[in-house]
């Protein structure tokens, strides 16, 4: 942290806990959604390469790749950009808000995904905007109903092997 040896300077996280995120987005998916994009996960193999690293720091790049995935997936681009952007421009308003004695920069570090959201945010988002972005939905009956079955049948299917390839003995 180059930032700890400037004077005064102060280091302020300013993003959503990831684990809030990837709950809420999980929360976000229909359970068609959430296996379609586990399959698209496990079975994708692509590298990137330093050239498409490059090309997605384009602005146009990016906006069309956040647009593709929005298509397929609109509830994870709620999540993971447009609730975020909120996120992160209030922490960047609660930080240049803040009363000090003399003038003062605020820099704020963040993925250029989220610099246009930032912007169009900026004044708009209030206090009590926040909480509900860091609640995490409860689950669904169908999910629950769902956990219940795969734990019962995996419990059986446990007690199942173990009596079957338990230990015999032979009784004359």
């Amino acid at each position: 942290f180059q930032a700890k040896k400037v004077p005064g300077c102060i280091v302020q996280l300013g993003d959503r806990a990831i684990d809030v995120t990837l709950h809420r987005a999980i929360a976000s998916l229909s359970w068609g959604q959430t296996i379609r994009f586990i399959w698209h996960l496990l079975t994708s193999n692509q590298t990137i390469s330093l050239e498409e690293v490059e090309k997605c720091k384009q602005k146009k790049m990016l906006e069309d790749m956040l647009e593709e995935m929005a298509e397929e997936f609109p509830a994870l681009k709620r999540v993971f950009v447009v609730e975020r952007d909120m996120y992160l421009c209030h922490s960047l308003q609660v930080a240049a808000l803040q009363p000090r004695r003399e003038p003062c920069r605020i820099v704020g570090v963040v993925g250029i995904g989220h610099v246009a959201g930032i912007v169009e945010h900026w004044g708009k988002i209030k206090p009590q905007d926040i909480p509900p972005l860091l609640q995490v939905p409860p689950p669904s009956l169908s999910t629950r109903v769902i956990r219940v079955t795969v734990r019962v049948a995996c419990i059986g299917a446990l007690i199942y092997a173990g009596y079957k390839f338990r230990p015999r003995r032979w009784f004359p």
